[in-house]
């Protein structure tokens, strides 16, 4: 029998310690045979192959090992099969619960691979990379001036490790500006805070979930908590839930997100989450929501883009599947493959790519993502350096001689005053699709007010 830990990495590796993804079910215990094939293999096949192994000893420039022909035998297997099965040495097993634990060393960027070249997925959340303004999409072109093409992505992983506080310089192809340049970025151990939160507006919530970790969902539990209390302990009229470039994490902590906000018993006969399909028994999951919705009802929108992947699109499905949240942003990146972790030996394991997974209504996201409700792209709202020209000349009752106070004007116009003062930007200009998300929050509990005085 051969243990098993289900992987839906959206991505694909990880620029730290980790080597591999990582968005894992840590609470399978499933256990299952390798299929079992009645053919024996091509006694042909078998001669060829040893007959390579024998040529390359006898005749390459070099001495190599036993050893490092099989592993890179193993390891050229898994790279031809597609971008997420790869080979883990017993460095890259030590990479992935680093990874999964919420930190590891590195660059702070997930990457594949796309025609040649490495492609970043994601930057992670207060990372060199995300400091460093690097995007999802942007192609890596150069390591440390070492062209990339070809490069099999253990190859760059290994090429940007390095001690914390070194450097390496990545040359950058970024298809929207359609410009090569140059970005160097101080390596450093990552520590991933997955949760933050704060209120945009009195009653309407911001949560933003960078990754899915083993204690992403105390942390969402903690967000909640904070944001009822400074709400003066009233229930949130809506929440914005930013997954813009959440690459994923755990399969456990994705469902258990998903959970959060759905309410079993509203959901009537489809009650799923998400589930996979394989080709065996042992790949087919099934994840199921619990009654109770920490929101009780209030209005939700998500934020995705082409940086959110996996555990996000998981969400995200299951969301916008049960109609219990709206999906706002831009497509997601479209990573809909479960990965399982087989042992080779003690030491060392293949990362296999076994199923599909689908969101509650059997859609599979596979290379097509998640399309948002409403598509809203990030837009560079400009702060109008006039508005104070125009406040000059334009007269309002306020402006008239001897006109009639009203206290709650007075009010608001020492907050404007106040956040000109400190020179706090509205949040239009700060992040425009969060500001559009709070606006559909906002509408959404009109109609719902609208609905309940109609009936």
């Amino acid at each position: 029998m051969i243990s098993k830990k289900i992987l839906t990495s959206c991505l694909i590796i990880t620029i730290g310690l980790t080597a591999a993804g990582s968005l894992s079910a840590t609470t399978s215990t499933d256990q299952y045979s390798p299929v079992q094939n009645d053919n024996n293999l091509p006694v042909q096949d078998v001669q060829r192959f040893t007959t390579a192994i024998n040529e390359i000893k006898k005749y390459y420039v070099d001495d190599v090992q036993d050893q490092t022909l099989f592993e890179n035998a193993i390891r050229g297997m898994l790279n031809g099969l597609d971008p997420h099965s790869s080979y883990l040495d017993p460095e890259d097993f030590q990479d992935l619960k680093s990874h999964t634990s919420g930190q590891f060393g590195g660059l702070g960027i997930e990457i594949t691979s796309e025609d040649g070249y490495i492609r970043i997925v994601s930057p992670i959340d207060d990372t060199p990379a995300a400091k460093a303004g690097l995007q999802p999409g942007d192609l890596i072109v150069k390591i440390d001036n070492i062209p990339v093409q070809d490069m099999s992505l253990t190859e760059a992983v290994d090429k940007m490790r390095g001690p914390a506080d070194s450097k390496v310089t990545l040359t950058i192809y970024r298809k929207s500006d359609q410009k090569v340049f140059n970005q160097t970025l101080a390596r450093a151990i990552i520590h991933v805070q997955s949760v933050k939160s704060k209120l945009l507006e009195d009653s309407y919530g911001y949560i933003r979930i960078s990754q899915f970790q083993e204690p992403t969902m105390t942390n969402l539990n903690d967000a909640l908590a904070t944001l009822k209390k400074d709400n003066k302990g009233k229930p949130l009229k809506g929440l914005v839930l930013d997954l813009r470039n959440n690459p994923g994490g755990l399969l456990d902590s994705a469902i258990n997100v998903s959970d959060a906000f759905l309410d079993s018993k509203k959901l009537g006969n489809n009650d799923l989450i998400v589930y996979t399909k394989g080709r065996i028994p042992g790949a087919d999951y099934n994840a199921h929501a619990t009654p109770g919705d920490l929101l009780k009802g209030a209005p939700i929108v998500v934020l995705i883009n082409g940086g959110s992947a996996s555990g996000s699109e998981i969400v995200a499905g299951a969301l916008q599947d049960h109609k219990r949240a709206v999906i706002m942003g831009t497509k997601s990146f479209g990573k809909g493959s479960v990965q399982t972790v087989l042992p080779l030996d003690d030491d060392s394991g293949i990362k296999l790519t076994t199923a599909l997974y689908y969101t509650p209504n059997g859609r599979s996201i596979q290379a097509t993502g998640i399309e948002p409700d409403v598509h809203v792209t990030m837009m560079d709202v400009k702060a109008d350096k006039n508005e104070d020209m125009i406040n000059m000349v334009s007269v309002k009752e306020a402006d008239l001689e001897h006109h009639i106070d009203n206290s709650t004007d007075a009010n608001n116009q020492d907050n404007a005053s106040k956040n000109a003062k400190d020179g706090t930007q509205p949040l239009a200009v700060t992040d425009y699709q969060i500001y559009e998300a709070l606006n559909l929050l906002k509408g959404l509990n009109v109609v719902k007010r609208s609905s309940v005085a109609a009936f």
